[in-house]
Parts: structure tokens; sequence; C-alpha cells
């Protein structure tokens, strides 16, 4: 067998079989794809390749999908800390949006935050924003898979005047990036406090034409449940229950406040969850009851939200928050094992974006989304089992190697395509506008 890329590591993590750890295995890449995954000595003697890869004290894993991120929302980074959720909103960064977000925003926030995901391990990131149309030209460029938020809210801002201004749009980007192969894109309505019932229906008339996810923040907090029976009298799930969202397209991101019915319906409906739990800790919104979801039969996926409010984009930081607060919250050491937590951040991402067939997996015949974690470092040993190691111990700077679509991406711990030093002194010149300094941005 004649291939592109052959890489030999210590050990390959498939996800799928689940609790699988592969010593001493080799994966063949061809035309973006994985072609065979076997014993290395099988390798060395079956395949021939035009570029090997020796990985001796690495783990290959399937990429890493960050399945909620608002990206271009890390220029904001540190702008406003240690304050709940509303207040951050509504005194902070709407304000703050309101002044400063528009395509050249975008542009630069996104590219600086799509070089920290993938320096720490994420191949594909879901993303809920204005100006979706330039984080899909980022993230093609930077060539990370990405999903684009069609982002619906019912007030005005700087990409649409009102919901049929929205919706239009979102058509038009959804048109513009159907044949591209690493952007998809997903209907994004804010939150069920933020879009009323028209635009919802008039969303969902669409999706079931297009069959995309629709990507919504739901039962963030306490707050919002109450506004959500103030105004509509009921809670938000019975609310999105009855206008129909509640089906296999739904990703409801954060789910902190459920009633035991409510996550009775919500798996009956086909519906996925995002957790993320750092925000969520961050910003004292509530805890998602994640071992109780995945007993429901509920897919989890587990995703940074931004790092305007977490404030990293950091996945496998994700993980071992996720793993540990998930064992309190269920008074259960049992809890979320780290095999459980890794199919989260992989698999169960690439499920919840509709996108299973082609990544979340090592398997043969799926898209080489792969990354190799340096697990020969001290902080990593001894090693008794490359999955704990990987949720619990593992630093995103032992990620040493990201390939999507079989592109070398990140090697020996340097991006590839990007140009650190433009993008840090990009972030420099918009914390200057920002703070006021210099309102154009810095002199040179």
């Amino acid at each position: 067998m004649q291939v592109e890329t052959l890489i030999h590591a210590r050990w390959v993590i498939p996800v799928v079989p689940e609790k699988t750890i592969l010593g001493n295995h080799s994966i063949a890449i061809d035309n973006g794809r994985i072609t065979a995954i076997l014993p290395t000595s099988e390798a060395v003697e079956q395949i021939q390749a035009a570029r090997t890869v020796n990985l001796p004290r690495h783990a290959l894993i399937p990429g890493l999908v960050n399945a909620h991120t608002h990206a271009a929302m890390t220029l904001f980074r540190g702008l406003a800390d240690d304050m709940p959720l509303m207040t951050w909103l509504n005194d902070h960064i709407w304000p703050a949006e309101a002044k400063w977000v528009h395509e050249e925003f975008v542009a630069d926030g996104t590219r600086l935050a799509v070089a920290e995901m993938l320096r720490s391990g994420t191949t594909c990131f879901n993303d809920m924003y204005f100006f979706p149309n330039v984080t899909a030209r980022v993230a093609q460029g930077a060539g990370i898979r990405s999903v684009v938020g069609l982002i619906l809210i019912d007030f005005p801002s700087a990409w649409a005047s009102d919901a049929d201004d929205y919706l239009s749009k979102a058509i038009e980007v959804h048109d513009q990036f159907r044949n591209e192969p690493l952007v998809s894109t997903a209907f994004a309505p804010h939150a069920p406090y933020s879009v009323s019932d028209e635009p919802l229906q008039r969303m969902l008339t669409l999706d079931n034409e297009l069959d995309i996810p629709i990507h919504m923040h739901v039962h963030e907090t306490n707050d919002e449940v109450q506004q959500g029976l103030k105004t509509h009298g009921v809670r938000p799930i019975e609310r999105l229950e009855r206008l129909g969202l509640v089906c296999p397209s739904l990703v409801g991101v954060h789910m902190t406040q459920l009633t035991d019915d409510e996550i009775a319906r919500f798996a009956a409906g086909g519906a996925h969850v995002v957790h993320c739990p750092e925000s969520n800790l961050k910003l004292a919104s509530g805890f998602c009851p994640v071992q109780t979801l995945v007993n429901a039969g509920i897919n989890v996926a587990l995703g940074t939200d931004s790092a305007a409010s977490n404030n990293d984009l950091d996945m496998l930081g994700e993980m071992k928050t996720a793993a540990l607060l998930g064992k309190g919250i269920a008074n259960d050491a049992s809890a979320l094992p780290a095999n459980n937590v890794l199919e989260m951040a992989t698999i169960n991402g690439a499920r919840a974006l509709g996108q299973a067939e082609r990544i979340g997996s090592l398997e043969s015949g799926k898209e080489a989304d792969i990354v190799s974690i340096d697990l020969g470092q001290l902080n990593t040993q001894p090693l008794f089992n490359p999955v704990s190691q990987i949720v619990y111990s593992a630093g995103r700077e032992q990620v040493s190697d990201v390939w999507i679509a079989g592109r070398r991406l990140l090697a020996n711990g340097q991006l590839s395509n990007m140009d650190m030093q433009s993008i840090a002194n990009s972030a420099t010149r918009w914390h200057a506008r920002i703070t006021g300094k210099y309102p154009d941005g810095p002199p040179e």
C-alpha cells in the first residue's frame, strides 16, 4: 500500500470502539482520510509512505470538537470578569459588541481563537456569532473545521437589522459555504429570552428544509427560567417543545436548570446537550447534571464557551473540569469516567453537529482529524492508563501535532500556516482600541 502519510505512535486511542487502547500502532493517511490503523510492525512491512512521522511516546486521539464557542469574543478575554451572566452581558459585553463588532473585529478575533484552538488540539469548533461568513472564511483559510452559526436574535446588530434580515443572511451564508469541505452551518438562535416565537417558527421551517443543527443557549441560568415563566407562562424548554424545537436538530447549550421531567422530555425528543463546565462555574450559572443526562440516553458534548467567560479555549482543561465536576454533582466517584469524557470531547460533539460519519473517532474511511499528545513529559509520568493521563494530567502544551483532513497544521508544537507574531500584534492593537489608549490602534 502506498499512502501520503504514515504516523507511528506509542498509543492509538480511536474512541470507537469505546475503551479501546492500541499499543504501538500506526495510522495511514491518504487523500485526507484514514486508510488503515494497524500494528506498527505490520505497517512498516506493508505500507510505503511519502512522509513518515515517528511519535514514540505519544498518544493519537481524534481531533477535539469544541461544540460551543463565540470565537471572535476572544478579543474580549478578561474585559469583564467576576460578575453574574446578565450583568456581564447587559452592562459590559453587549455594549462592547455594539461599539466594536464589525468584520475586522470578527476576523481578527477568530484568527486569535483558531490559533489557540489548534495549539490545544481542537480540530472542529461550533460557533455562534455575528458575521458568520467572516468566521467561515478565516477558519477555512487556517485549515480548521468549523460549524458557523447562522445567528438569530430579536435586536438589531452590525450584522443584521431584524428577523427578516437575519434569516435572509442565514440562507446566503449557508448557500455560500454549502459545498466547502471544512465549513458547515447551523442555525444559531441566541436564547429563549432573546428570540421571540415568530422568528423561531420561521427558522424551524427553514431548518426542516436544510436539515442542519439548531445551536441555542437553553436553561443557562435560573434567571432565564424565571423570565420565561414571567413572559410566556411556561419554562423555556416547555415553550421550545410547544414550538417543535425539542427535536434531533436541537443542540441545547448549558442546561443547568433542569427538572427530571424536562430531562425525560429532552431525551424523548432526541435533542443534544453541550456542557460548558468552566464558563458555568465562572459565571455561577448553575450545574449541568451530566451523569443524569447520560443515564437518560441524551448525547452530551463538551464546549468551552467564549474566552470572554472561560477565559480560555482549552478542551483538555475542559475535560478535566467536566470529569471532576460531574463526580461532585453526582456524589459518585465513578460518574463521568475518563473514557466517557473523552467521548464527550470527540465523537459526542461530532454526533451533536451531525458529523459523526466524518469525524470524531479514528476509523478507516473517516477524515484524518488527528491529535498527538506527548505523554512522555514529567506531569504524565508514570503512565498506567493513557486515557486517564490525557483527561486528568495532560496540559495543552503537550499537544505536539495536529492533522485536519490529513493536513498537518501543527508540527512539533509549531503552527505551520499561521503567523503567531502577527496575531499577537493584532490582539495588542485591539486592546489599545477597546481601552481607549489609541482609538485607531497603537502606532506601529
